[in-house]
This record gives structure tokens, C-alpha cells and sequence, in this order.
């Protein structure tokens, strides 16, 4: 499910309603991490666009230490391109951040309705679009209840959750419409009341509030500045929330929507392939995750637009298979083997659902990927649970819910926020001491949107790029490094630390930020690239007990 959205304002509603080469290895040795001092100044405008390329002891925030990366070891070195698919929403392809990056499939014509490399996919230019004209979609579990997929068991479990989560998406979706009538006629009034079009927390203090109404007016308002510095923020809060319930009622949990009726195959037949278009474009200004997740890897760098991606030497793979809602495990399969057949050294998959009907189909194409020196990275999803515990599935996965991984080129990561110390986990983040390999940043990420514009997400969804653009990072300085090799690396060059941090944004979940994962490290580029240099010249042999 791709939209994505923190309700930061339900606190708020439930207020307003009840009244409403030689180098050392490592260059920040593991045990001065926790002597780190806690940055205590908010971030200026610049980090809050940049943090995730920030170095911890240099700057006291939780970022990859990418930049120092740039300027202490890659320099002016020339590395060798890496093809990362975004198997994802539609991309914007025209987007001036990332059209000078973009995958071409040199032995394709565009445009003559021709399957001319014989790869089985017509007119494939930049990549492939297996959602032909959709886009909004149902949630698996409703998906399977409306065609009667899975076992019995599986449909039982989905009935009991569809009933437990369609009324309480209506009653957030009132609650949401009623709150934002609520605020905006407290804004109209006082811009009333003052005479102009914009106003400060100070001007509605300053108001005379002669009647009870105007008295409510203003402690809607002062409330309200509790949670932003501006109702303008508040009012964009709101109408998001709104936005997103709306979603959920129409599409998402909507058991009689079909948003697979215009692609016109049957997607639970792996054998039907025959749908589909050569244009992996975005095609509405929200579909913009795909869009957002490219820049985070690869948004041309220092060309003085408005982001910089990680990863430089990057060609991105435009592969649409996610809609706004859950994708169809067939589509993610071929999606997948589309981006092995056609010269993907990464594929990152910002994506998940808890329920899968059909997930040996991407079983069999993670083991695909993998015997094909493919590193794949997934984000370990936003739902603030334990994902070590079977109750919480996430798929897909490398475990199948077993002690074993079924291969070792998928690694899963965690999203951290820029408070580093107790907060330093997002508070959607999954989390598991087993099946999390990583953390890095992925809350608040300025990159790339549609229509040449750039602005702020969060979620595991942005913390899985910003790995995919140091593997792309490590593929294309030290070429001779396997997957598997990539994918240890990332988790063993990483900052350990012996923090206790809160999960789930829960204080009574707190646990020591090492054990939340596999690795218990943060990702760290700076590092990665220097144990990548000492692998590749055969001078350190990598522990795969070590984690």
C-alpha cells in the first residue's frame, strides 16, 4: 500500500470531539556511538532536508554520513554504473531531478508497438507498467473476500479484520471532516475578525473574543498551535487525513471496488501475462511515491536542484507494480524477473501487505533474483509492530515465517527519525531482532514529488532507498562484490549502539536499539565503503555469524 500517512493529528481529534585502501575500518568506533552528545537544537532548514546524509559524531544527527562519504573517500573516483530498479508506484519521468537518470533500454524503439529486443515486453523504454491504467486498489485481505481467495483459515482472518477496520475508517473519516469544518471556520473567522488574509498565534491571542462563539473560534485555534506553528500546516494535516480515510472507505476496504477491471487480465493466474504497457510514468500528481523513493537514490547530484540523491553512477528502472493499495503478488513476481532479465544489479521495494495468497510466486522470484547476483531491499513496513511475531506477517519476506532464509540477497530495513537517543526510532517503524536486518533514515525525507516539485515523507518506504543508494554506492566502486557480500556489509559496517529506544511510539516498549534488529546497527555509508575496499582486495573475510 503506497499512500502513506501519520495521523499526528488524532491525538488532536479525540480533543476536539470529546469538548473536539588503508584506511581504518571503521571511522566511528562502536564504543564512542552512546558518548555522542544529544543535538538539543531543533534542525535548521538545510539539515531538515539533507539529515539523512548527515554524520553522527560530526553533526549529532543519525544520518548515513554520506556526505563525508563523498568528500573523504569517493572524491573524483569514477565508478561503474549500477542499473536499481524502483519496483513501485509510477515514476515521474520527466522530473528534472531524474530524467538525466534514467534506465534506457537501448534495444527497444519507442513507440512502434514492437516487442523489438524479444524480452516478451512491448515498448519498454525506461522499464514496465504491470497496472496498465490503474491505480486505486483494494487492501489484499478485501481483495480476497470479494473473490473468494485463499484458504478458509486465511478468509476467516480477513473477514475478522475487514470488520474490525472498515468501521473504524468511517468513523476516522467523520471524525477527520468534522474536525477540519471545525477549523476552518475558526480560521475564516478570525481572519475576519483581524482584517487579513494570514495570521500568528500572537494576532489570535491579541483578539477580544466578545462572544461565546468568538471564544470558541480562538481556543480552537490556540489549541491547534499546540501541534503546528500554523493553521495553514494544521488545515493540510487535516485534509490529508481526510484524504486518506476517504481511500480506505472507497477503495481500500470497499469489498465491491475492482480496481483491477480496466488492466483486463486475471491476476491470480501466473500464467496470464499478457497486460500491461511500456509506460511506467506516474499518471496522477498523488501518485507520487515511486517518484520520491527514485530521488532518495539517485536524484542527479549537486546540479543545484532541489535534491541530492546517495547513490551517483545510478541508472533507475521505472517498474510500476504498486497502486494505493496492496499489490498483486503476481505483479511483483514479474516485476521482479523483468528487473533481473533486463540488467538490475539492485531492486528496491518499498512496499508490504499482510496477506499473501500467492506469495510462492515471489518466493520463487527472491531465490530467482539471487542466483542471478541481484541484492534486493525491502522496507520492513510501517505498522510499529514486532515482525518477529507471527500474529504480525509482512510480506513479502526471505523466511517464509521459518528459522531460515530461503536466500541471502534481501535485506530488510527500519526507519529511523533525525532525534537521535531515546526517539531515534520512527515510531511507525517495524521492528525484529530476527527479521529487520537494518535501520536508516526514513522519517521526514525531502526528495523528489511529480511535476518538478519536492517535498517531505516518511516511512520504512524512504528508509529502504536510502540502503538501495549505498548498495548502488558499494556495486558500483567495487564491482566484484556478490549480493550476499553487499547486503553483510551494509549490516556489519554499520553504528551499533547500546541505546534504549522507543518502539511502536510507545514508552512502555522501550528496548536496547540492538536488539530491534539482526545487525542492531544503523546503516553508515562512510563505513560500508571502507569495508567494501577491504573485502574487495581480499584483506578482511566477512563474518556471516556476526550478525
Amino acid at each position: 500500500m503506497i499512500r502513506q500517512f501519520k495521523p499526528s493529528i488524532s491525538i488532536l481529534a479525540a480533543i476536539l470531539l470529546s469538548g473536539c585502501g588503508a584506511t581504518a575500518l571503521v571511522s566511528t568506533p562502536v564504543e564512542n556511538i552512546d558518548a555522542v552528545p544529544l543535538k538539543v537544537s531543533d534542525l535548521t532548514e538545510a539539515q531538515e532536508k539533507t539529515w539523512g546524509h548527515a554524520d553522527l559524531v560530526q553533526d549529532t544527527i543519525p544520518g548515513m554520513s554520506v556526505d563525508r562519504a563523498y568528500a573523504e573517500i569517493i572524491k573524483n573516483k569514477k565508478g561503474k554504473t549500477v542499473i536499481v530498479a524502483v519496483l513501485d508506484s509510477g515514476i515521474d519521468l520527466d522530473h528534472e531531478d531524474l530524467d538525466d537518470v534514467l534506465w534506457t533500454n537501448k534495444d527497444e524503439k519507442p513507440g512502434n508497438g514492437k516487442d523489438d529486443d524479444g524480452n516478451g515486453y512491448v515498448d519498454d523504454i525506461h522499464g514496465y507498467n504491470f497496472l496498465g491504467e490503474a491505480y486505486n486498489e483494494q487492501l489484499e485481505y478485501t481483495r480476497m473476500l470479494r473473490l473468494g481467495v485463499g484458504t478458509a483459515a486465511e478468509r476467516a482472518k480477513a473477514q475478522l479484520k475487514l470488520d474490525k477496520e472498515y468501521p473504524e475508517a468511517l468513523q476516522n473519516k467523520q471524525q477527520y471532516e468534522q474536525i477540519l469544518q471545525v477549523v476552518k471556520n475558526a480560521d475564516a473567522a478570525v481572519k475576519e475578525a483581524l482584517g487579513k488574509d494570514s495570521y500568528t498565534k500572537k494576532d489570535v491571542m491579541g483578539i477580544e473574543a466578545n462572544t461565546t462563539e468568538m471564544q470558541q473560534h480562538v481556543a480552537v485555534l490556540t489549541q491547534m498551535y499546540g501541534y503546528e506553528d500554523s493553521i495553514d500546516k494544521v488545515l493540510e494535516q487535516l485534509e490529508e487525513g481526510v484524504a486518506y480515510f476517504t481511500e480506505q472507505v472507497n477503495y481500500n476496504l470497499n469489498k465491491d471496488f475492482n480496481g483491477r477491471e480496466v488492466v483486463g487480465d486475471n491476476p491470480y493466474d501466473y500464467n496470464d501475462r499478457d497486460y500491461g504497457n511500456g509506460n511506467p510514468d506516474s499518471r496522477l500528481e498523488d501518485e507520487s511515491h515511486g517518484t520520491h523513493v527514485a530521488g532518495i537514490i539517485a536524484a542527479e547530484r549537486n546540479n543545484g536542484l532541489g535534491a541530492n540523491g546517495v547513490a551517483k553512477n545510478v541508472e533507475i528502472m521505472s517498474i510500476r507494480a504498486v497502486p494505493n493499495g496492496d499489490e498483486y503478488d503476481k505483479d511483483i513476481a514479474l516485476g521482479i524477473r523483468y528487473a533481473v532479465d533486463n540488467g538490475a544489479k539492485i531492486i528496491n521495494c518499498s512496499f508490504g501487505k499482510s496477506f499473501s495468497p500467492n506469495a510462492e510466486w515471489v518466493y520463487e522470484a527472491i531465490k530467482y533474483a539471487a542466483v542471478n547476483d541481484v541484492l534486493i531491499v525491502h522496507a520492513a513496513g510501517n505498522d510499529g509492530n514486532d515482525i518477529d511475531d507471527q500474529s504480525n506477517p509482512n510480506y513479502p519476506n526471505d523466511h517464509r515465517f521459518g528459522s531460515n532464509e530461503i536466500a541471502d540477497n534481501l535485506i530488510t530495513v527500519g526507519a529511523l527519525t533525525s532525534n537521535y537517543g531515546s526517539e531515534m526510532v520512527a515510531t511507525f517503524s517495524n521492528y525484529g531482532k530476527n527479521n529487520v536486518d537494518v535501520f536508516a533514515p526514513g522519517d521526514d525525507i525531502y526528495s523528489t514529488m511529480p511535476n518538478n516539485a519536492y517535498d517531505f515523507n516518511g516511512g520504512t518506504s524512504m528508509a529502504a532507498p536510502a540502503v538501495a543508494g549505498i548498495a548502488a554506492l558499494i556495486r558500483s566502486y567495487y564491482p566484484n562484490l556478490t549480493a550476499p557480500e553487499v547486503k553483510h556489509i551494509l549490516m556489519q559496517s554499520g553504528l551499533k549502539s547500546k541505546a534504549s529506544v522507543v518502539v511502536s511510539g510507545d514508552p512502555n516498549k522501550s528496548k536496547s536499539f540492538s536488539e530491534i534488529s539482526k545487525s542492531g546497527k544503523m546503516v553508515n555509508a562512510y563505513n560500508a565503503l571502507l569495508m567494501a575496499d577491504s573485502v574487495s582486495k581480499g584483506s578482511k573475510t566477512l563474518d556471516y555469524n556476526a550478525e
